[in-house]
């Protein structure tokens, strides 16, 4: 909201926050927090650049992330190549189910956030607010960290490429950035 005020907040507890980045330091894997929308890491490595650098977030090192983080953050993420982090998806579903959602957003992020909430959560919550019904909503998207809110939205849309949970999801699919996507997106909209 433009006066700054907090409408929506389901982070991860703490507690559970710090199983997660113990599962990742056992694994010599880079996790990060956030606080106060800060990204917050404990080791200052070449994954935290790469985060970084795509997010346009400066990275804040501290001595330790079970105390840095507040009571809870709103997600984690581990930055790996995307081989291991396809390897692990099923592993840390399984280990965390109904306590947190685990999803890749990028072909190297895996993110987690708390089993409250996730894409489709925060558009039905905007949408009740604004008195917006799901038939007049859209949504796009790549990641499996989209696959929730395009099931939930009116018209849900995947780019081709996507995972195969994130295109199952989908009413539709369109091509991806510079191969005429967005305008089938726009042509589909002016139709609905």
């Amino acid at each position: 909201m433009p006066s700054g005020e907090t409408l929506l907040d389901h982070g991860i507890p703490h507690e559970v926050a710090m199983e997660v980045i113990q599962f990742a330091r056992e694994r010599d894997l880079h996790v990060q927090a956030y606080r106060d929308d800060n990204l917050i890491v404990e080791r200052d490595r070449p994954e935290a650049h790469q985060y970084s650098e795509h997010a346009e977030m400066p990275i804040h090192v501290v001595e330790d992330l079970d105390k840095a983080m507040g009571a809870t953050t709103p997600k984690l993420v581990i930055v790996a190549p995307s081989l291991a982090l396809e390897k692990l998806l099923p592993e840390v579903r399984r280990r965390w189910q109904g306590m947190l959602n685990a999803a890749t957003s990028m072909p190297t992020y895996l993110e987690f956030t708390s089993g409250e909430t996730d894409k489709a959560t925060a558009l039905q919550f905007v949408c009740e607010r604004m008195e917006i019904s799901r038939e007049q909503t859209a949504a796009v998207g790549d990641g499996r960290n989209d696959a929730s809110m395009i099931a939930w939205a009116g018209l849900g849309v995947a780019i081709e490429g996507s995972p195969p949970e994130v295109q199952a999801a989908a009413d539709r699919t369109i091509p991806g950035p510079g191969r005429g996507g967005i305008k089938q997106l726009a042509d589909l909209l002016v139709r609905s």
